[in-house]
């Protein structure tokens, strides 16, 4: 679990880092000009910050939005890196993170947006998809609850990025179709 645990730890990392730097909070954001650097929005992409189609996937809001994207990436990092090996596994959650930062950016283009759920939402439709492949009905197992749960969460909760969530959804089970299918 060679990236799952450096993903994790750059993501927990960072979120120190921004933390205690947390100086110099810009009006009504609440967030430290090093933060606001980090994030995505429309107005960022227009001025040729295309770096933050990555960033974006590494800064959270506070402890609690850390934590869980932090718990989800290891269990499904336990579930997906040992079965396609580290590369792929890599490959799977890169893909995943950018397909959120553009499932927000299409969705709510001038929101601040950021965290690694666009990410962790493509590992769990990656999942869901090899299980699927495999036979399994997914709804049947812990990992389709915990899927139709977020998918819940999702949908009800204010401020959470739909597109971001989505679109890494989107991205990692396509990505998860070819890279779980079971062998013919």
């Amino acid at each position: 679990m060679v990236v799952t645990n450096a993903l994790i730890s750059i993501n927990i990392g960072l979120f120190l880092w921004m933390s205690i730097f947390n100086l110099g909070a810009i009006g009504s954001t609440g967030m430290s000009s090093r933060t606001l650097s980090f994030v995505i929005s429309r107005r960022f992409l227009e001025q040729g910050e295309w770096y933050r189609l990555l960033s974006a996937g590494f800064v959270h809001f506070g402890l609690f939005h850390l934590a869980m994207n932090m718990l989800l990436s290891y269990q499904l990092g336990r579930m997906i890196e040992p079965n396609i090996g580290s590369l792929r596994y890599g490959l799977l959650y890169l893909t995943s993170l950018f397909g959120g930062s553009v499932g927000a950016l299409l969705l709510s283009p001038d929101a601040i947006t950021g965290g690694a759920s666009g990410a962790v939402f493509g590992l769990m439709a990656a999942a869901v998809v090899g299980v699927r492949q495999q036979g399994v009905n997914p709804l049947r197992t812990g990992l389709g609850l915990t899927f139709a749960i977020n998918v819940a969460f999702t949908l009800t909760i204010p401020g959470i990025s739909v597109g971001g969530h989505f679109g890494g959804a989107a991205a990692g089970a396509l990505c998860g179709a070819f890279l779980l299918a079971p062998a013919r």
